[in-house]
């Protein structure tokens, strides 16, 4: 038979060794499948390699890659369509301040904050986080089904009142109509906060904000259908919980953003 097939005798014994003898990688693939699993298919090789580690398991980037392509595990892919709210100068345009400065030394030293679009059904729904660059965590966030300046200043009000401790935060955003606005301004100068703006139509000023609209977008919406916007809120609300409190990241040691902020928070001074 193997004469017939021009197969040497020694090739076939080898293969046939290998598909008797037990998978070593048996255990490590249900541990990832295990944490793929659980991020609901959000993870790529990458995070699902720190997840390993904290496991205890060391194994490399490249095994690890190498398996979830042999399982078929593939994390969701990011789809970028940007909300605009832009309008042209409307009232107060701000300075850069930030200049991409994206990398704080401590906590509430930096928010950013920009406005998001979804549709649940017919209906668009609106999302305003405020994100701490320092740990990226989602600080507060306002739902709404009009980018008015109210829903915008909402998150912003309802980030200020998580401080615990005096602080002024400065605050950047886009040069959005709702962030030329008093309303927006009005909190601002009540907390001693210094405003920063984005230069017209250049979103890498702003590029941490818009990553996490990446990720939220790629990991929880695109490919999900949500009839009312009840259903989308809540799972926008479990979205964010998730990622401050679960979702682990290389920038933070393998840490999640809630992790790393409360490491920061317990070593200040009382």
């Amino acid at each position: 038979m193997l004469t017939v097939a021009g197969m040497a005798r020694s090739t076939f014994y080898y293969h046939h060794a290998r598909l008797d003898s037990p998978d070593r990688h048996a255990e490590l693939k249900a541990c990832i499948t295990r944490h793929f699993t659980a991020a609901k298919s959000r993870y790529g090789y990458r995070r699902i390699r720190l997840m390993l580690h904290q496991d205890g398991s060391m194994v490399s980037r490249k095994t690890v890659w190498k398996l979830m392509n042999q399982l078929g595990l593939k994390s969701k892919v990011r789809a970028r369509k940007a909300y605009s709210s832009y309008r042209g100068t409307v009232s107060q345009v701000c300075d850069n301040v930030l200049k991409r400065q994206f990398t704080p030394g401590t906590p509430n030293a930096v928010w950013v904050s920009d406005v998001t679009e979804f549709r649940a059904g017919a209906q668009k729904v609106y999302l305003s986080p405020i994100l701490d660059l320092y740990d990226r965590s989602i600080v507060s966030y306002s739902t709404s089904t009009s980018p008015s300046t109210a829903f915008t200043a909402q998150s912003l009000t309802a980030a200020y009142q998580t401080l615990t401790s005096p602080a002024t935060p400065l605050v950047h955003t886009d040069q959005g109509f709702q962030y030329q606005h008093q309303v927006w301004r009005r909190v601002l100068a009540k907390h001693g906060s210094v405003q920063s703006m984005s230069r017209r139509g250049n979103c890498h000023d702003n590029a941490i904000v818009e990553n996490f609209f990446g990720h939220l977008k790629s990991e929880m919406y695109h490919g999900e259908r949500f009839e009312t916007v009840d259903h989308l809120v809540e799972e926008i609300g479990e979205y964010i919980r998730w990622y401050n409190e679960d979702r682990v990241q290389e920038r933070l040691k393998g840490l999640t953003p809630m992790q790393y902020r409360n490491q920061a928070l317990q070593s200040q001074p009382a």
